[in-house]
């Protein structure tokens, strides 16, 4: 059976994004590996998912029996998000480094998989992830240098991303980064270090 890839696209900048570049080159290793691989596309930079309101979090918490016309529509993008999240096999997200930390548009999303009873739950009186079997690729793109050196401790992206997909149950995660690109001594090889790196890892 093929696998499902859901491909999370979070930088403006299209073909020339070092987030969508790098991303690009984890899913043609992934294709090589699985010829029969079905690829989803989430362009969260053309359609981001809408921000929590009272009238989602209301729905939320409310039983689907008793649900509004408003709070049937707010959901639905909450339901669609985690159905995607859950068909997948593998997730492959692309994140530019904003300001230390991941774009809007990818908390955004997050907010809408985060979900009590779906994707983890408290049943047992501990914290439980429901979305498991997973396998996340990160392609985290930078104009700094954050994996080590003096900006390391500045670097909120991937520590977050790695605490909240763990948290929901997805702790199979794998990290690519492109860095250095608006450091001249670094940028000229920065894309070619980072594709290097897929290129060699056993997937």
């Amino acid at each position: 059976m093929s696998q499902k890839i859901l491909q999370i696209i979070t930088s403006t900048k299209g073909d020339t994004s070092f987030s969508n570049q790098l991303s690009n080159a984890v899913i043609e290793k992934l294709k090589e590996t699985d010829p029969q691989s079905v690829v989803q596309t989430l362009d969260l930079s053309k359609t981001p998912l809408p921000y929590l309101t009272d009238l989602h979090i209301s729905a939320v918490y409310t039983p689907e029996e008793n649900h509004t016309a408003e709070q049937t529509a707010a959901i639905q993008y909450s339901d669609e998000a985690i159905k995607n999240v859950l068909e997948s096999d593998v997730i492959v997200i692309g994140v530019p480094l904003y300001n230390f930390g991941i774009p809007a548009v990818l908390k955004g999303w997050i907010d809408q998989i985060a979900r009590a009873g779906k994707t983890f739950s408290y049943a047992d009186g501990s914290p439980k992830g429901l979305v498991t079997d997973k396998k996340v690729y990160l392609s985290i793109a930078s104009g700094a240098i954050f994996s080590e050196g003096p900006y390391k401790s500045y670097d909120f992206s991937e520590s977050y991303l790695r605490t909240v997909l763990g948290f929901l149950g997805m702790t199979d995660v794998t990290t690519f980064r492109v860095e250095g690109t608006a450091i001249p001594d670094f940028a000229e090889n920065a894309l070619p270090k980072a594709l290097s790196s897929v290129e060699e890892f056993a997937f």
